[in-house]
């Protein structure tokens, strides 16, 4: 069967409506999806994975079930989107040979709503940095400008949706990593509020909390509508996020009323923010002024440097985890070897933590939600950058040689206190270019990127906006205000010359 032509006017729940009315086949949707995966891979280096066999055949099959989003593909990071029968690498070249034998949770709900996987996408090792440039995949290239990142750890399926290969990308958020490829992909992204979409059977809590399961669209009803597909605590979940009021695709289009919406362009974790991201927020901050919303500066104070010490130790603990549980999985020894040298640091910062250590990080964001709840209790939204930098240039975020060389030098002699000083060095560098985001993870609060500005350069520079816990539904409705009052759908990047 030829692939649909009309595919790229449509979003996800636009091609479900073709499905159901009969207009369309699922097999047609897979194939276009296909056909722009082999057009487009040789130079984005989105997709590590294709499933085309499995996809055909789910689409050709009268048993597909007959889902809200029946016959959609969709792409899936390689990092716990446990698909049985499919390799899950994590882009962890220990676990190039790993394939689990059952789906997870997120992953069965995404199959039962109809949804078509078609391919997985490239992250970086174990999802613990902001760009997409695995040792073992290689960088994927963001579709508006190939020398520049699309972010990560969920950039692959940024990279998917921005290009049109699909309407609708999985991705995980445990630093903003849903938010920061949205951002710079222009596209839209939704973390949820923490336990909201399940994280089982595989993992009980993923980052202590800080990790949640989400997507990254074109539209915003296509979020809305994967966000009812997906959500609510699986069996043994040890988050229950509040109760909704309504079906989220029911926030879509309401009248969100006239909110109160804080807004700072200062960075959150960082110290700096640039031109364009203080533009960019000052531009969404007018633009809901005049939808009508009170719009006016203001930010909840925060320990910044308790906090990013917190969130550190939290990953660092949680990447040796990882590593154990790989090796639980392959039935042999990890070594340094086998992992890449920022991984294996931060596992080794992780091993030598005490137990005190990392309860006092976990409550620090506990701590943190504690102290910032009243300030949503007086502003409905927060607006933010989502980045304090636009889109890095492939490779700017590379250890540089002297700080290669320290980690060589802490894999043969671990000294505990040279480490702990290396990862505030190594660390308050690194997420100065990626600051905004990991606040709301720690807290657990639903935040969202929305693409409403795009720099001198041609790059996108997302906005981010948060709520309070358990609010997706206020996000959702102003994310559509703001998706109609400024139509991004049809902003899309060029194919490039020659390609």
């Amino acid at each position: 069967m030829e692939p649909f032509r009309d595919y790229d006017k449509y979003d996800g729940v636009g091609m479900a409506q073709l499905v159901a009315s009969g207009q369309v086949h699922p097999i047609e949707l897979v194939e276009a999806a296909i056909e722009r995966i082999e057009a487009s891979n040789d130079y984005l280096n989105a997709i590590v994975h294709a499933m085309y066999h499995r996809a055909r055949e789910a689409a050709a099959d009268d048993a597909l079930p007959r889902g809200p989003l029946r016959g959609v593909p969709i792409v899936l990071k390689d990092l716990h989107a446990a698909y049985a029968g499919e390799p899950l690498t994590s882009s962890c070249r220990f676990l190039a040979s790993y394939v689990p034998d059952r789906d997870s949770t997120v992953v069965a709900r995404l199959k039962k709503a109809g949804l078509v996987a078609v391919a997985k996408t490239n992250t970086p090792e174990f999802g613990i940095k902001g760009v997409t440039e695995p040792l073992m995949r290689g960088p994927t290239r963001n579709p508006w400008n190939l020398d520049y990142t699309p972010g990560g750890s969920s950039g692959g399926s940024g990279a998917a949706v921005s290009a049109g290969i699909v309407p609708i990308g999985h991705g995980g958020d445990g630093g903003g990593s849903i938010r920061i490829p949205a951002s710079c992909c222009g596209v839209f992204g939704l973390k949820p509020t923490r336990g909201r979409v399940p994280t089982g059977p595989y993992v009980g809590e993923s980052w202590a909390g800080f990790d949640s399961d989400g997507f990254i669209t074109r539209s915003v009803r296509d979020s809305a509508a994967i966000l009812d597909a997906c959500h609510g605590p699986d069996l043994g979940a040890p988050y229950h996020p509040p109760s909704i009021e309504r079906p989220f695709m029911d926030e879509v289009g309401r009248d969100p009323g006239s909110l109160r919406i804080a807004l700072t362009t200062e960075s959150l974790y960082g110290k700096t923010t640039h031109p364009d991201c203080r533009a960019a927020v000052e531009d969404a901050g007018r633009l809901l002024a005049g939808l009508g919303h009170r719009v006016e500066e203001a930010r909840p104070a925060i320990d910044r440097e308790q906090l990013v010490r917190a969130y550190f130790i939290v990953v660092a603990a949680s990447v040796a985890l990882d590593i154990d549980r790989a090796a639980a999985l392959m039935g042999r020894p990890a070594t340094a070897d086998q992992f890449e040298p920022v991984t294996w640091f931060f596992s080794q910062i992780g091993r030598t933590a005490s137990a005190v250590e990392l309860i006092s990080a976990r409550e620090a964001g506990h701590v943190a939600w504690r102290k910032i709840a009243p300030f949503f209790e007086e502003y409905d939204l927060l607006l933010t950058p989502t980045l304090p930098y636009p889109p890095l240039r492939i490779g700017e975020g590379n250890l540089k040689p002297a700080e290669a060389a320290f980690l060589r030098l802490m894999r043969a002699v671990p000294v505990k206190a040279l480490m702990k000083k290396a990862l505030a060095e190594l660390g308050d560098a690194a997420i100065e270019k990626f600051a905004d985001t990991m606040l709301f993870n720690m807290t657990g609060q639903p935040a969202m990127s929305v693409p409403l500005y795009w720099n001198a350069q041609g790059l996108p520079v997302g906005v981010q906006l948060a709520a309070g816990f358990g609010a997706e539904g206020t996000l959702l409705r102003v994310a559509a205000q703001l998706e109609q009052a400024r139509p991004w759908k049809d902003r899309r990047p060029k194919r490039p010359e020659g390609r």
